[in-house]
């Protein structure tokens, strides 16, 4: 039996440790917050448990839905119909199926065709590879259009990757279409989606019951000051609460799951190489404004916001996929941005932030007044969204770090895929065989 210890109770962390535990290894888990999830978190609402940021599962979403089967919580996994609506010129667009497309006039019928045609193609093609080398604005530009460029995708992609939207990659955007299309059954089916009825908390609770039911341990509120390494090997750990010359807690291997800016002040012996890797990495932060509301803003789930003079991306309305009784009754409506650290809206309080939102809402639906606000919830996530531009995958940095039995597993390391509950759980797991294979 070999010791590990892991940095992060999040998706990755916590299945890495899973599958440590599993076969018959000694892992132990720091997570510095006082609670699990990492960015798929959860608070009380109501009677129930909500997101700190909207999350849901696709149909293609393998990795995760096993793992919610190995927990015995399969059968909380419910599948709903989403609705999509996009935003644009003063009024919602239906925008959940192809024939939707076909039927938004702000393009001409000339571009709603070739729109479609080459998202069917897009959505078929499997070398993604193809795409590295290209933005994503430079591929619409000349494959769908600059009307089609102007109308959907650039108020899209400024709202999503702000400063940095004309730089983001194809290879980006090819794994949201290749994603979209694997939860529909057909390309006139509305999509479907999947959420644990009691909540993702849920699921991370019994993942952290089940790794000390096999002999681990999950210790949250507790966070690392230092990883210890001795003749450039990982050898320990030095936990926040041990002070700066306590205790550390030995170990055969590490894991870490910090974002790649933290990475590097929690260990010395980093190569100049690795360290430009992940220093060449850039992240958004998920700034949240969660209203409970007296009743529904739109009937639809997810609503892009294709129109810069609204100041957020979209609005994620939970209750109209999952039951509102869950939450006392009150429709949920996450009001979500990504933004640098040097926006204004990042730096707002978040009543000022309500105040900033909450007169464009009547854009939405002009019944809506600040009454129908029960009250509100704020959440920001750092290290949220990776930037990834052309040539992304030559900048990964590796798993395997150069200190020996010290490895790294975060979202900038999942590639072209978009980061996400699923591929953390599957990057978890794939570094944890990484680790049992190195040390035999």
């Amino acid at each position: 039996m070999v010791r590990i210890g892991v940095i992060g109770g999040g998706a990755a962390g916590l299945a890495a440790a899973y599958e440590l535990a599993l076969q018959g290894h000694y892992a132990e888990v720091f997570e510095q917050a006082p609670f699990l999830g990492g960015q798929a978190s959860t608070f009380p609402v109501g009677a129930g448990r909500l997101e700190r940021g909207y999350h849901h599962l696709f149909l293609s979403d393998k990795s995760m839905i096993e793992l919610i089967d190995e927990l015995g919580l399969g059968c909380r996994l419910k599948w709903f119909e989403s609705r999509v609506g996009l935003y644009h010129g003063g009024k919602v667009w239906d925008f959940s199926t192809p024939q939707d497309l076909l039927r938004f006039r702000p393009l001409p019928a000339r571009q709603r065709v070739r729109v479609g045609l080459r998202t069917a193609l897009l959505q078929r093609t499997r070398n993604w590879r193809k795409f590295e080398q290209v933005t994503a604005q430079d591929w619409i530009l000349a494959h769908m259009g600059p009307e089609a460029y102007q109308v959907i995708w650039e108020p899209l992609l400024r709202g999503k990757f702000g400063e940095y939207f004309d730089q983001v990659s194809m290879a980006w955007l090819w794994g949201k279409f290749r994603l979209r299309v694997s939860s529909r059954g057909k390309p006139w089916q509305l999509e479907r989606l999947g959420y644990p009825l009691e909540s993702f908390g849920e699921v991370f609770d019994r993942l952290a019951l089940r790794i000390e039911e096999l002999g681990g341990k999950v210790r949250t509120g507790e966070g690392i000051a230092r990883i210890v390494t001795r003749d450039g090997r990982a050898t320990g750990l030095l936990p926040n609460s041990a002070g700066e010359n306590g205790p550390t807690v030995d170990f055969d291997a590490v894991i870490s799951t910090t974002p790649s800016y933290i990475f590097p002040r929690l260990v010395d012996g980093l190569t100049p190489e690795y360290l430009e890797k992940l220093s060449a990495a850039k992240y958004l932060s998920a700034v949240l404004v969660i209203l409970e509301l007296t009743q529904p803003l739109s009937g639809y789930y997810w609503m892009n916001i294709a129109d810069r003079s609204l100041p957020f991306v979209g609005l994620i309305e939970h209750t109209n996929l999952i039951d509102k009784r869950l939450y006392d009754g009150n429709p949920i409506v996450y009001v979500t941005n990504y933004l640098s650290r040097e926006d204004p809206l990042y730096r707002m309080e978040p009543d000022e932030l309500l105040a900033e939102y909450a007169p464009h809402l009547k854009k939405i639906n002009p019944d809506f007044n600040d009454d129908w606000i029960v009250r509100y919830h704020y959440h920001k996530v750092d290290a949220a969204q990776p930037i990834i531009g052309v040539g992304y995958g030559e900048r990964i940095p590796e798993h395997r770090t150069p200190v020996k039995n010290l490895y790294l597993a975060n979202t900038t390391q999942i590639y072209p895929e978009d980061r996400g509950t699923n591929y953390s759980v599957q990057m978890g797991r794939q570094v944890a065989r990484m680790v049992m294979g190195d040390l035999g």
